[in-house]
């Protein structure tokens, strides 16, 4: 339910707010006073274009918010969620849809503070809005909208979406199976292609482990002979030559130590000079032990070389690194698994079929329960435009068969109508008359409203081409319209004005000729201030004493 409006800069409009309240709200106001400016704007705020001429002359920009309640409202909650626009603090179940138009025409949307697209706009304004009138895009124009209302008037929502999914299962395993039919052959040679490659990389035996360890043995063995050639030559220079590191170093220190007694500070050089020749000890007999291990075996060598080889090779064949060699034969493992899965068209024909008779099944459940509830809304709704000034004229909900059916069953729901007797029935959005396809909107709405989606609806002059006896059944339909949804209406006549619960007065004020800009602004009229106005509509410029009771008699049998 609409909460709150604000309205900034909007064509001739500066600063308006709005507190809704339930039940049902008329609009009044002169011609051209900016009563629809104000569904125009919930409109912009709703997700639908902007123009230039929608910022007020003179601003920077307009600026519309629209705060509404969703107690009554889990599927958009749920949604919002999802799309993590959902609200926050303390009122989570209240939804702020907000719009920003530039002078440029640029514009920018929000929901509960965050950025949306329109389209997300449209999809929570869809869902909390229903605005009828004399509009070409309103919902019930729209196929979709159609099906939709049927299927929540004859409660079958539910069985609605398992024939979405059946019908969904049905097609993808369809579409898999006539894949694989075609492509059968291709199918065939690559599984031929992928277990020979599958066949030559697993008996290769590659690890990434192993080929480092390869490498560095193989680096080794190749060099053992200058390896063993330095450790030999540098044993002499240490400690097995003629004139060795060990020996030079051993007549240093008992050169020293026979001097010691002469002067003490020699023993610092002597500790240093110990510890060099205990290191290059350590050092010969380090080099002494890998002297030994060094290992001049020319067969490992060859097949080591031989593993490489064959190593590489695989490698160039597939056009990979070595160090890729296990994520390829891991990939082709896979797709190998994937094609042996997807292999069976007998099995695959087979489960297409189960899905198809499921599909087949609840959509013939669902043809029934619609055509039930079709018959239903075809009679009440026929009935309703008798006294809605289209005596003779009929509705009918019509079925137009699918053969092949879909997503959404075996049948195109489609609204006609024959607004008078001896007209042929026409699709409900080929409707000519403005005032009598909102009319019939008003008698759909009114007989489905326990079923409705939007909790707010809005109605633009459905008054349209009416007056009298009609004007007032038209207004008794909103008014009871009222105490299951939120209702808004424009009108021009008093007999609609005065079955509303409240009422508003949208006026507009200043003189271009004086320079000043024409502004509107709204008022809720309380009692005294509703007889004015409805004697306003009732008489025109001149308002006597007998227009004025006239006025407070309607607005008495109204209540």
């Amino acid at each position: 339910m609409l909460r709150f409006l604000n309205i900034q800069d909007f064509v001739i409009v500066d600063r308006m707010e709005i507190e809704c309240v339930p039940g049902f709200t008329v609009l009044t106001g002169e011609t051209g006073a900016g009563k629809s400016i104000l569904i125009d704007a919930l409109s912009l705020a709703l997700g639908e274009r902007s123009d230039v001429g929608d910022v007020r002359n003179g601003s920077k920009r307009a600026e519309i918010s629209a705060e509404f309640d969703l107690s009554k409202s889990p599927e958009l909650v749920d949604w919002l969620r999802e799309n993590d626009l959902e609200g926050h603090g303390d009122d989570d179940r209240a939804c702020l849809m907000r719009r920003v138009i530039e002078v440029g025409g640029r514009s920018r949307g929000f929901i509960n503070g965050r950025p949306a697209t329109l389209q997300q706009l449209r999809t929570a304004g869809e869902m909390l809005v229903d605005i009828h009138g004399q509009h070409e895009h309103q919902s019930l124009l729209r196929s979709e909208a159609q099906r939709d209302l049927l299927d929540a008037f004859s409660g079958s929502r539910e069985l609605a979406q398992a024939v979405s999914t059946g019908y969904r299962r049905w097609q993808n395993l369809q579409q898999h199976r006539m894949a694989w039919e075609q492509n059968i052959d291709t199918f065939v040679r690559e599984r031929e292609q992928l277990e020979l490659q599958n066949r030559e990389l697993s008996t290769l035996n590659f690890s990434p482990d192993k080929w480092l360890t390869l490498q560095t043995d193989h680096s080794r063995l190749s060099h053992s002979a200058s390896l063993l050639e330095a450790a030999q030559s540098c044993l002499e220079i240490i400690s097995e030559g003629e004139s060795a590191s060990l020996k030079q170093i051993n007549s240093v220190t008992s050169r020293l130590k026979g001097l010691l007694q002469y002067d003490a500070n020699l023993k610092s050089v002597l500790d240093l000079l110990d510890s060099a020749q205990i290191q290059l000890q350590e050092a010969a007999y380090e080099l002494g032990h890998y002297q030994q291990r060094i290992d001049l075996d020319p067969q490992s060598l060859q097949e080591m070389e031989e593993r490489l080889s064959e190593v590489h090779a695989v490698a160039r064949k597939y056009r990979v690194s070595p160090d890729e060699l296990p994520s390829l034969l891991k990939t082709v493992t896979e797709r190998l698994e994937e094609l042996s899965q997807g292999g069976d068209g007998e099995a695959m024909a087979q489960e297409e079929a189960v899905a198809r008779d499921v599909y087949l099944k609840l959509a013939k459940k669902l043809s029934v329960v619609r055509d039930g509830s079709a018959r239903k809304l075809t009679q009440q709704v026929t009935a309703a435009m008798q006294s809605l000034a289209m005596e003779g004229g009929k509705f009918a909900v019509t079925q137009i068969p699918l053969e092949q059916g879909s997503a959404y069953g075996m049948e195109q729901i489609e609204f006609q109508v024959s607004p008078h007797q001896g007209l042929p029935l026409r699709p409900l959005a080929k409707v000519a008359s403005g005032g009598e396809l909102s009319r019939i909107s008003l008698a759909i709405q009114v007989i489905t409203s326990k079923v409705g989606v939007a909790p707010t609806l809005i109605f633009d002059e459905v008054d349209a081409g009416i007056g009298g006896r009609i004007a007032e059944i038209v207004g008794g339909l909103l008014k009871k319209l009222g105490a299951e949804r939120q209702v808004m209406c424009v009108t021009h006549l008093a007999q609609v004005a005065s079955a509303g619960d409240q009422q508003w007065q949208v006026a507009k004020s200043g003189n271009p000729t004086n320079g000043e800009n024409i502004l509107s602004h709204i008022t809720v009229l309380k009692n005294q201030e509703r007889v004015e106005e409805i004697a306003r509509m009732l008489g025109g410029v001149k308002i006597t004493e007998t227009t004025r009771k006239h006025a407070a008699e309607m607005l008495r049998v109204g209540k």
